[in-house]
């Protein structure tokens, strides 16, 4: 069964980069799309990025496009999310999710989720 962790979320202040870590376990690391998505108090959970399997294909929500930047090490069965020109809007607790080899938009579409890493983007 795979198993995510999200790691490198914090306090920023606006303007600033945060760049957060989704270490996977079990399976094939290469099999799974990857995505990233995130959650403020009182907000539906909102898609941010994904990125396929082989790496091949990226998608982003338009909230982040231009600011953000998903990418994967298939030998540190890592992904990454990059974030740059962070606003206080950004704040929320971020999850990455796995799902079979696509990426994809809909939270629905991923299989497995991590426990989330909290960011604050302070004004």
């Amino acid at each position: 069964q795979v198993q995510l962790v999200e790691s490198g979320g914090g306090l920023v202040q606006a303007g600033g980069s945060l760049r957060l870590s989704c270490e996977v376990s079990g399976g094939t690391f290469s099999s799974y799309g990857i995505g990233w998505f995130r959650q403020a108090p009182g907000k539906e959970r909102e898609f941010v990025a994904s990125v396929s399997g082989s790496g091949d294909n990226t998608y982003y929500g338009n909230s982040v496009k231009g600011r953000f930047t998903i990418s994967r090490d298939n030998a540190k069965n890592t992904v990454y999310l990059q974030m740059n020109s962070l606003k206080p809007e950004d704040t929320a607790v971020y999850y990455c999710a796995a799902r079979a080899y696509q990426a994809a938009t809909l939270s629905s579409r991923f299989d497995s989720w991590g426990q989330g890493t909290q960011v604050t983007v302070s004004s």
